[in-house]
């Protein structure tokens, strides 16, 4: 029997929430009143910065499995502000407190300053009804 292998991989789903992400943040810097828009972008980000530091365990166990303990908890590292930033951004956006999201943003977008969006991007418009998501998902 073969391998089989996995074409949904966390690392992939990092990859296209980093980019959706980085595409968010140059929507929202547009933006110049909040709208309901503008609370879906807020809100998207939050929630797949959130997925991103939720898929970290799952990248470094291959490492651990075979070892590579210090390559496994520089990964961790490298991405432990995630869940750190998707908490408050989603504290701040709960609140209404847009002053708390125009100083996260800048940090977030500073983490993904090397990610490249093309303009012929297909990802569309993936935060299209984060709010609400976002709101469901405090209440549980």
């Amino acid at each position: 029997m073969s391998r089989l292998i996995n074409p949904d991989s966390v690392g992939k789903e990092r990859t296209r929430l980093s980019k959706s992400i980085v595409l968010c943040i140059r929507e929202l810097a547009k933006q110049k009143d909040v709208t309901p828009e503008t609370k879906d972008q807020a809100a998207f980000i939050a929630l797949a910065l959130q997925t991103i530091a939720e898929g970290i365990d799952a990248s470094v166990a291959a490492w651990e499995k075979r070892d590579y303990w210090v390559k496994a908890d520089k990964f961790r590292m490298e991405w432990m502000w995630a869940g750190q930033i998707a908490a408050k951004l989603k504290e701040a956006l709960l609140a209404d407190d847009w002053a708390a999201i125009a100083t996260l943003l800048p940090q977030v977008a500073q983490k993904f300053s090397k990610v490249v969006v093309s303009d012929n991007h297909r990802l569309g418009k993936p935060w299209t009804g984060a709010y609400p998501l976002l709101a469901l998902r405090q209440n549980l």
